[in-house]
């Protein structure tokens, strides 16, 4: 029960109206907080934005509806890093390399990770690299890209395939954003097993 309702018994105000506060997850229909869907092509969907470790265990990870873009959600999975360890320390969160497709090329991610001192390899999109052509001199130079760490690129694919095999987390039974980010920490906990 929220304060304007608490205030009122329930019943509606007939003079000023108590507002709620401005708040980033926003109501549902059913008054949930964000259930974590979007609307796409395929109708509501969910997507799992991931960060995984060179053996392609899950290292952090961000629920999101399926019509959100991987490039708004870049600082939020690297945030949720937190890598335990050995011996005395606080959890390692900053990645030794950053593998990432073309969804996370910009210039924005691109400077967060130089700010941060995280060496990267990420594919420049090919509008980018004809853009950056027309530009001429003034386009700038094309971002590195070392092929043989590129090619490291399928062990996150087979991190996503290893999670897909859970019914639950394939066809988002769940309710609750809540309950499916249960869903893939568990499946996540049980590949580190």
């Amino acid at each position: 029960m929220n304060a304007a309702n608490a205030a009122s018994g329930g019943s509606r105000h007939t003079g000023a109206e108590v507002r709620e506060p401005h708040c980033e997850a926003k109501k549902n229909v059913t008054g949930l907080r964000d259930p974590a869907l979007g609307r796409s092509r395929g109708g509501l969907t969910s997507k799992i934005h991931l960060a995984c470790d060179g053996q392609g265990r899950p290292l952090g990870f961000v629920v999101t509806g399926g019509n959100s873009n991987d490039r708004t959600r870049c600082a939020a999975v690297m945030g949720a890093i937190k890598a335990p360890r050995i011996g005395p320390g606080g959890p390692r969160i900053r990645p030794d390399h950053v593998l990432g497709d073309t969804g996370y090329s910009s210039k924005p991610i691109r400077s967060w990770l130089r700010r941060r001192g995280i060496p990267h390899t990420i594919p420049e999109r090919a509008d980018q690299a004809r853009n950056r052509a027309r530009h001429g001199s003034r386009g700038g130079r094309p971002p590195a890209l070392d092929r043989e760490i590129r090619r490291q690129r399928n062990v996150r694919e087979r991190c996503f395939n290893r999670l897909k095999q859970w019914c639950g987390i394939t066809t988002r039974y769940d309710e609750t954003a809540r309950s499916y980010e249960a869903a893939v920490t568990l499946a996540s906990l049980l590949m580190w097993s």
